[in-house]
């Protein structure tokens, strides 16, 4: 299915609109308020397990931000180590995975934080785990640890197959439960994936003229077997 995928679709671009909460309202709500609105907190920290939403909520914040006019940054690796020479910082700075910088990029972090701070910038970070179990620097964790922290929670099974039927809607078309059932079990099931999955069986459908069954999907995946 992976190379059917790769011909046939590419995800659509993440956002809020698209961001499946299941039980991260909360956390949904204040990511949007903070763009909306400002924040008094320098930093907003979010942690969960690979597939949680991290990186999805993260991209989400750049093009929302970009939207409402804001200077924002999303600074990977020794991006953060060129940010030791600039004076003016964006207004809004992005980083993902906290946890695997190396010593020098976590030293540039805790310096941009710092400089956030007395400048009212504002820092959105993520990682694998809470800011004070992170295996970095203790003056970055507990920098980290300052502002908001939200714990992102998985989605259920029951969530993702919703969220499959509900995207089928969005583009025209009915998608049976025995079908989203059928892709949890047989294909990656992290929300992008499943998301990616339901995109190409509608294309592929339409390219053989055939209503979305799960005979079209079992067909689709013999292909590439």
């Amino acid at each position: 299915m992976q190379q059917l995928l790769l011909t046939l679709t590419d995800p659509p671009p993440p956002s809020f609109d698209n961001f499946v909460c299941g039980k991260n309202w909360e956390v949904l709500a204040t990511l949007q308020k903070w763009l909306q609105q400002g924040a008094r907190e320098t930093s907003l920290y979010l942690w969960g397990d690979p597939g949680s939403g991290k990186t999805h909520l993260l991209a989400a914040a750049h093009a929302a931000a970009q939207k409402n006019g804001l200077v924002c940054a999303w600074l990977r690796g020794d991006d953060l180590l060129a940010q030791q020479q600039i004076d003016v910082l964006p207004q809004l700075v992005l980083v993902d995975d906290a946890g695997q910088l190396t010593g020098a990029q976590q030293i540039a972090l805790f310096d941009l934080y710092n400089r956030l701070a007395q400048q009212g910038g504002n820092l959105i970070a993520t990682g694998q785990l809470p800011p004070a179990e992170l295996e970095v620097r203790e003056d970055l964790s507990t920098r980290l640890g300052w502002g908001l922290v939200y714990r992102l929670q998985s989605l259920s099974e029951a969530d993702k197959v919703a969220a499959m039927v509900a995207h089928a809607e969005s583009r025209g078309f009915n998608l049976s439960l025995e079908i989203a059932q059928y892709l949890m079990r047989h294909w990656r099931r992290d929300l992008p994936a499943l998301i990616q999955a339901v995109d190409a069986l509608d294309r592929y459908s339409l390219q053989q003229r055939k209503p979305v069954t799960l005979a079209v999907l079992k067909q689709a995946l013999l292909q590439v077997e």
